[in-house]
């Protein structure tokens, strides 16, 4: 019998720090823990503020999503965690510089303000993926 929940790691990513997973897989459905934009080679957040730091993140989410076999066309929910909605026009150019790319519908998305997040990141982004 195999589990219903399995939890899945990269070996490309920064690991958690903490006891938590970075995905979860249940049934087709795929939850992704949320990401800040640390660089993979020092663990560190990489400068720069919202605009970068969102570039990073989908940098990293695309080396995940190779790992885990998904595509951009599985991608159904992105929650958006923001410290400045002042600057989240820089938010948006960025997740609109890689969208615009695709040939895919963006996922559906919703954006929350946080007093505070990790490592005092501007942004962090967690995904759900769907895949049969």
């Amino acid at each position: 019998m195999t589990e219903m929940v399995e939890s899945l790691a990269s070996s490309k990513l920064v690991p958690p720090k903490f006891k938590y997973s970075q995905v979860v897989k249940a049934g087709s459905h795929y939850y992704c823990s949320g990401l800040i934009a640390l660089d993979n080679e020092n663990g560190e957040l990489v400068p720069g503020g919202v605009g970068p730091e969102t570039e990073k993140i989908l940098e990293n989410l695309q080396l995940l999503m190779g790992e885990l076999d998904l595509g951009w066309e599985h991608l159904a929910f992105a929650r958006v965690f923001a410290t400045d909605f002042s600057r989240f026009g820089e938010f948006n150019a960025a997740w609109e510089a890689l969208f615009n790319t695709l040939d895919v519908p963006p996922p559906a998305r919703s954006s929350v303000g946080a007093s505070a997040l990790p490592l005092n990141a501007s942004i962090e982004i967690e995904f759900t993926f769907y895949k049969e």
